[in-house]
């Protein structure tokens, strides 16, 4: 059991190490910490109480042991059931309105604490009363996997993570449920030593999901932090790069005035071109460091009550020339209102819309519908262009990554700004896309502020 106690403490460590602010974060940790908790009082009655009785007898010692296996046997009997509960009310979000979010939690301690005050005391041989503790624990147990395994994530980019989340944690926890409270209620004890074999399978997998896929939108989460990180280093390097060239190119130009000035009084026509050709040279180099860092640089919001549905009727109108053979479809509710910077996003949207003209070129569908994911509003617009592959969807918000070689005034910076505007907006921008069937390109909005 002791492979058990360090895998499940290991795991809760990790968990609140990524991401300490998040509920669902916090309650897997204590479903992982109360489980591993059993583990460690398996371990202290096997090893340690064993290993001290042997080579120093001491009772009071052996008291103290014994006093600790029996909270830990406790906490994880009483406290595993309650954690994975709360869980999974957190994952599935469905429960949210501040009554029930205020109430629901207490109502469910009861049963716990209850038994815990009114059963019998623990004992080694009989740690809790099985065939009551189970009437309330295997249906937290199995009721919790059910919400989990029942959230629809509309966002492609959680879909995967939802699957192998479900995978990494819905068979364990359904287990623990039969071996520890179900079948010792029909008189089958200590079948959780079967905890070990289960666990041999299931921490490979997790490790294996966590940095392949993610595990409750972990990898998710590192990669957003990567490229926030990313983006931060980029904000202040073209600041800085943007202050020194205009300082630089200034001086330039003031000298190079100076020179035309002496080779046109003194007629020195080949010099007059050459100074011509470095100063248009110097007029490039201060206008694309200017391009870069209007993009790049950090602009504060300015929040306002927007109408969605007429921000999007502007950016449409005066996209309209470019537009062709495309068919666009619009499917919003009549009423669209959020709090919002309404330039930043405007161009947000421009950006986005722009990558999907330019994905068809011989005419095609666009659609953008919105749709309400938990307490937010989502904006889908999707093209049926060329679709990127794997490893460009992968780059595609990256900071100067493009796919447009060809185009002197493109950057690869459209997609990174926008990503940078939902960020400040407390949302996100998430994009799938398939060859030669499109892309699609979520962006969502807090529908509070």
């Amino acid at each position: 059991m002791l492979f058990v106690l360090f895998a499940l403490w290991f795991i809760a460590s990790g968990l609140l190490i990524v991401d300490p602010g998040s509920r669902t974060m916090r309650w897997m940790s204590a479903v992982a910490f109360t489980g591993g908790s059993g583990a460690l009082a398996a371990v202290i009655s096997a090893d340690i109480i064993p290993y001290f009785q042997v080579t120093s007898p001491n009772p009071s010692l052996s008291a103290f042991f014994y006093r600790v296996m029996s909270i830990c046997s406790l906490l994880s009997y009483y406290g595993l059931p309650y954690a994975f509960a709360m869980l999974s009310l957190a994952y599935h979000s469905t429960w949210q309105k501040p009554l029930l979010r205020t109430w629901l939690p207490l109502v469910l301690l009861v049963p716990p604490l209850v038994c815990l005050i009114l059963l019998p005391g623990y004992t080694e041989e009989m740690p809790i009363e099985f065939s009551v503790v189970a009437i309330w624990a295997f249906p937290y147990i199995f009721i919790g996997a059910l919400l989990i395994v029942l959230k629809k994530e509309h966002l492609p980019a959680m879909r995967r993570t939802h699957l192998f989340t479900c995978l990494a944690l819905i068979p364990p926890i359904l287990c623990v449920g039969v071996l520890n409270y179900v079948m010792p209620s029909f008189g089958f004890y200590r079948l959780w030593i079967y905890h070990v074999w289960i666990l041999a399978f299931v921490v490979p997998f997790f490790v294996f999901t966590f940095f392949k896929y993610g595990f409750l939108g972990i990898r998710l989460l590192i990669e957003r932090r990567k490229l926030d990180s990313t983006l931060r280093a980029i904000t202040s390097g073209t600041a800085i790069l943007n202050h020194a060239i205009k300082n630089d190119v200034g001086k330039m130009r003031l000298f190079l005035e100076k020179m035309n000035q002496h080779a046109t009084d003194t007629g020195q026509t080949e010099l007059i071109q050459d100074i011509h050709v470095v100063m248009n040279a110097s007029r490039h180099i201060q206008e694309m460091i200017s391009r870069v860092h209007e993009q790049t640089q950090e602009l504060p919001l300015r929040i306002s009550q927007v109408d969605v549905v007429q921000l999007l009727q502007d950016v449409l109108e005066s996209l309209e020339v470019y537009l062709g053979k495309i068919h666009v479809i619009v499917e919003l509710p009549d009423q669209l209102e959020l709090k919002l910077d309404q330039i930043q996003v405007t161009e947000t949207l421009t950006n986005i819309l722009m990558n999907a003209i330019e994905a068809m070129s011989s005419g095609g569908d666009l659609s953008i519908k919105a749709f309400s994911n938990k307490k937010n509003m989502v904006l889908e617009i999707k093209d049926t262009g060329m679709g990127m592959e794997k490893s460009v969807l992968k780059q595609a918000v990256e900071p100067f990554y493009t796919t447009k070689s060809g185009n002197r005034n493109n950057f690869g910076l459209g997609l990174a700004y926008c990503y940078s505007v939902m960020k400040k907006h407390g949302g996100s921008l998430e994009i799938s896309s398939e060859p030669g069937k499109g892309t699609s390109v979520y962006l969502t909005f807090p529908g509070q502020r």
